[in-house]
């Protein structure tokens, strides 16, 4: 049954957007705004008013927001809303190619190729073009073209543009135009599209086509609606205007994001298409309409959003607000190391869950990248509480984890045969399928296990070679583990193995993912070998590899038997972007980590992990918790991190906790930096502590002492901690490891801190 009462259950704003259906439009829609909402009422109000349904494009980002999207609009007008084109851009663009594409010269029933497709054919064509497969590494090859079609450069524009040439060149990559040329004519002559060819080929079809087809579709579509308009391209935005342009004017587009939460330029999304849509319509009498009500989160948090993403430099002004009261305070966990943080995290978690009676399900905790789940799962198992990893697998479950625990387990039994299995050629060292299937069949009729047949079967020579080659290895490995201690031997592993290397010649963002899952695995175990190192864990006295595996096998042990959906959500800042949860924690707010390294060149890099922050934090209804770690083991290395800028950008007024947080500003610099489009004032901010005891120390004057100058019974001076009392010094050289009482000014504590990166002034 229709629903005729929708316009109701909007606000003003909500309603204006709604029912102002003609001309373009742009719906600015803060987090936790109603922005579905709008959206689906507009095409709701739209078919209600007499317009047919099938002359609506509705273009998403996901199948599951155009399946829920008809089925809000069915709830209004009924069946009707399953005649809307409503869908993702490639669905809808495959959609209509499958109509048209012999006007471009591809069959009908064209094939559509997904990633393992197109890594098949650029291999293949990398091999017979006698290139260097390490440094024409396939995944990086493919980001490249995919990057080279969503910037409209075809591969005659390529070869042409002596800048793309200049970069290939330096990447020692100059053939790939070449490479581009060969994959699109392979694919033209397969008859076969690839995701990018979804949107490159329609934009062709339309351009060589204005009259024809083209022409049709703007007649056929009367109304173009776009989610999430912040994450299109520069192909994608291109091709709504070829859409919406009909005798020289703009007709009724509407998109519907916000500015504050673009955070895909690494798929090639850029900001820069909503900050330019006012002006690229502003002759066409636009209409704007801003969502500013927060009907999720609480003031402190909204508020605190709102301080943070005024550091932008680029934004369409806003100010988010809500009336669900001012709620609790942000806390913000201060830890020693990530070991510590992982255990804090997890028992400010199951503080939430006694005092507020929260379900596992209402808990989320966000991260900058997917390997820092590993400390977080690890204390989550201890405390028995379920939970899930969302946006990729669990860290343990990884590809490249499990790869390199398989050598490990190896090096301990090589009588593992699932593990023999997994790693024999990997990375490839020419021992096939066909090869394995007759070590196997041996081994089962000899009834031993496989490693003991490697020598054994009739196979080729070259095979027999690269078997004896990694039979050397293992066994190599194998004599280092009546030595080495379980970090030492594993870091050797990944490196002899070729894991490393491998992970280190696919430069893509997912090859750099996993190049970094990989480091934080040896991160873990250098953190088991110096166990005693790390605040609130048992101390373990055998550190060998084997001790290892099996306290690692106790907590991978993935003896799932919860079935009730109640578990703690654990994914990526990224993975989260459109979600909410009653508690948040964002976690690792350091500095290199979040802000990500890779971001701090450039100013458009580090306004895009602002607003990564800004999603993150946005994600709260109720409680949002900020961590953050002074040290952490970094490709086995521990490393000493500042917190997070961000963290400074939070007004004390909004945080519960000690942490490092943002002065308050007078009104007159409140009214310069508002003047200056949200630039840091300088001398405006400052690193402050709740705790007025602390000891007031001016850097100028603090003058650290020699690591090596620091004894058992002195008294010392620590930057951040204030006055101490050395209890007792552990280790040798570049190891000593102090434990050191601090006063803490009314919080005294114990601490340990590795002297090779202390700052101690003697007292």
């Amino acid at each position: 049954m229709a629903n005729n009462n929708y316009l109701q259950q909007l606000n003003d704003v909500q309603r204006a957007a709604v029912t102002n259906t003609e001309g373009p439009v742009l719906v600015v829609a803060g987090p936790g705004s109603g922005k579905t909402r709008v959206l689906t009422y507009r095409i709701a109000h739209l078919i209600e008013e007499g317009v047919a349904p099938w002359e609506i494009l509705a273009l998403t980002f996901t199948n599951k927001a155009a399946r829920e999207m008809k089925e809000r609009i069915a709830k209004v007008v009924g069946e009707r809303a399953n005649k809307v084109w409503a869908g993702t851009f490639h669905s809808i663009f495959a959609r209509i190619l499958r109509v048209e594409a012999d006007k471009i010269g591809y069959p009908s029933n064209f094939t559509i190729y997904d990633t393992d497709d197109t890594k098949s054919v650029i291999s293949s064509i990398i091999k017979e073009m006698n290139l260097n497969k390490d440094a024409y590494n396939v995944n990086a090859v493919r980001s490249r073209i995919s990057s080279a079609k969503s910037n409209l450069i075809t591969p005659k524009l390529y070869e042409k543009d002596e800048e793309l040439r200049q970069e290939d060149r330096m990447a020692k990559r100059p053939h790939l135009y070449a490479i581009y040329q060969k994959y699109v004519a392979r694919c033209k002559r397969s008859g076969a599209m690839d995701f990018d060819d979804l949107l490159f080929r329609l934009y062709e079809l339309f351009q060589k086509n204005p009259d024809g087809v083209l022409d049709k579709y703007r007649k056929k579509f009367r109304y173009v609606l776009v989610d999430e308009f912040q994450d299109t391209n520069h192909l994608q935005y291109a091709i709504i205007r070829k859409f919406i342009n009909y005798d020289g004017s703009p007709r009724n587009i509407c998109v519907v994001g916000d500015d504050a939460q673009s955070i895909y330029a690494f798929r090639g999304a850029t900001i820069q298409n909503i900050l330019d849509f006012e002006n690229d319509f502003k002759t066409h009498g636009i209409q704007i309409f801003k969502l500013e009500q927060n009907y999720r989160s609480t003031e402190h948090i909204v508020k605190a959003a709102n301080e943070v993403i005024t550091y932008n430099r680029k934004q369409i002004q806003k100010t988010i607000w809500s009336d669900k009261g001012e709620g609790q305070r942000i806390r913000v966990i201060k830890a020693l190391t990530d070991g510590e943080e992982g255990k804090r995290v997890a028992d400010t978690i199951m503080e939430q869950k006694n005092r507020f009676h929260l379900s596992n399900s209402e808990i989320a905790i966000l991260y900058r990248t997917n390997s820092q789940s590993r400390v977080f799962e690890e204390y989550l198992r201890r405390y028995n509480v379920p939970y899930r990893v969302f946006g990729g697998l669990s860290f343990y479950q990884r590809k490249e984890v499990k790869d390199l625990i398989a050598y490990l387990r190896l090096a301990v039994n090589p009588n593992d045969e699932e593990a023999l299995r997994r790693v024999i050629n990997y990375p490839k060292r020419g021992i096939g399928n066909a090869t394995v299937d007759k070590i196997s069949a041996l081994a089962s009729q000899a009834d031993k296990p496989m490693w003991q047949c490697l020598g054994s079967a009739q196979v080729g020579a070259r095979a027999q070679n690269s078997i004896n080659d990694f039979v050397g290895m293992v066994k190599s490995f194998m004599q280092r583990a009546d030595s080495d201690n379980a970090y030492e031997l594993a870091a050797h592993i990944a490196k002899r193995s070729g894991i490393l290397d491998d992970l280190k010649n696919d430069t893509s963002v997912e090859g750099l993912n996993r190049l970094e899952n990989v480091n934080a695995l040896l991160d873990g175990i250098k953190s088991f070998v110096e166990e005693d190192t790390v605040i609130d864990t048992e101390t373990v006295p055998d550190k060998s590899l084997a001790s290892y595996l099996q306290n690692i096998a106790l907590l991978t042990d993935l003896d799932d038997n919860n079935q009730s959906g109640d578990h703690v959500t654990l994914m990526s800042v990224h993975a989260a972007k459109g979600l909410e949860f009653k508690s948040v924690f964002v976690v690792g707010m350091e500095e290199k980590l979040f802000p990500s390294f890779l971001s701090l060149d450039t100013p458009e890099g580090l306004d895009e992990e602002r607003r990564l922050f800004y999603v993150a934090i946005t994600r709260a209804e109720q409680f949002l918790t900020l961590s953050f770690a002074n040290s952490r083991y970094r490709f086995g290395q521990m490393r000493y991190n500042e917190p997070s800028r961000f963290l400074e950008e939070i007004p004390g007024r909004h945080v519960e906790s000690t942490a490092y947080v943002r002065s308050e500003m007078s009104s007159l610099e409140r009214a310069d930096s508002a003047g200056s489009s949200g630039a840091r004032v300088s001398g405006s901010f400052k690193r402050q502590t709740t705790n007025s005891a602390m000891p007031r120390i001016d850097p100028k004057d603090f003058k650290p002492a020699p690591a090596s100058d620091i004894q058992t019974g002195m008294k010392v001076l620590h930057l951040k901690f204030g006055e101490g009392k050395v209890l007792s010094i552990d280790g040798a050289k570049d190891s000593r490891i102090a434990t050191i009482f601090f006063r803490d000014a009314g919080d005294p504590q114990e601490r340990k801190i590795m002297l090779k990166f202390a700052k101690l002034q003697i007292l």
